[in-house]
């Protein structure tokens, strides 16, 4: 059977967790990291070195990072749906799923998330966060023009595209932050909400990160 390691609260696993779940794959999970440990054993870094989550294992395939992970599953368990043999359909996704990791992900969850949440608060360079959350609002109106004529952004239906960025919107829209009125965001949002598996991996609570710079 296929493996996946990694804890529920990491925003690099729900990735994988998400798609798994929309693809109905069966799978053990090892919760690993935080206070799972795991990560230094040997076991854990013959698989992989970095010693980070998530990590899968699929007979003797071993696969690490998230995207990689994702873009196997895909090509794996999700033609027709989140996979294209085209490799001009697959370029609109990995363009999706790279600006998330290089743009979206550092001004919100490196700036904000890190910056803001898990720091204490004694501890928080105010302008700084500003400048994440200004950031991360910018990234967002780039959302929003991208969905102004289509429910999700690869187009009429649920891709891969949708996975990293949408992940992100949980703990944005949780945060005590300023949030802009993005009308088509907000819709995107809800339509991911009313998913099972969005609900299920991705929807988890974080209050166990607050305030915790090594975790």
């Amino acid at each position: 059977m296929m493996t996946i390691w990694g804890r529920r609260s990491s925003f690099n696993v729900q990735k994988v967790l998400w798609l798994a779940g929309e693809l109905g794959l069966d799978y053990e999970h090892v919760l690993a990291g935080g206070q799972h440990g795991l990560l230094d054993t040997a076991e854990f870094r013959a698989m992989n070195p970095h010693g980070k989550v998530p990590l899968l294992r699929d007979g003797a395939t071993v696969v690490w990072e998230s995207h990689a992970i994702l873009r196997y599953l895909a090509a794996r368990d999700g033609a027709g749906r989140f996979w294209a043999d085209d490799p001009a359909q697959r370029a609109g996704a990995d363009g999706w799923m790279d600006w998330a990791q290089t743009a979206l992900q550092p001004a919100f969850l490196s700036g904000v998330f890190w910056g803001y949440y898990r720091t204490p608060e004694a501890q928080r360079d105010a302008a700084a966060i500003g400048r994440a959350i200004a950031a991360t609002h910018a990234c967002l109106e780039q959302l929003d023009r991208a969905l102004a004529d289509q429910p999700y952004l690869g187009g009429e239906s649920l891709g891969l595209a949708d996975i990293p960025a949408g992940t992100t919107l949980y703990r944005y829209f949780e945060l005590d932050i300023p949030h802009l009125p993005l009308a088509h965001v907000q819709a995107w949002y809800e339509r991911l909400q009313a998913r099972p598996a969005y609900r299920e991996h991705v929807m988890v609570p974080f209050g166990e990160l607050r305030g915790r710079l090594a975790f």
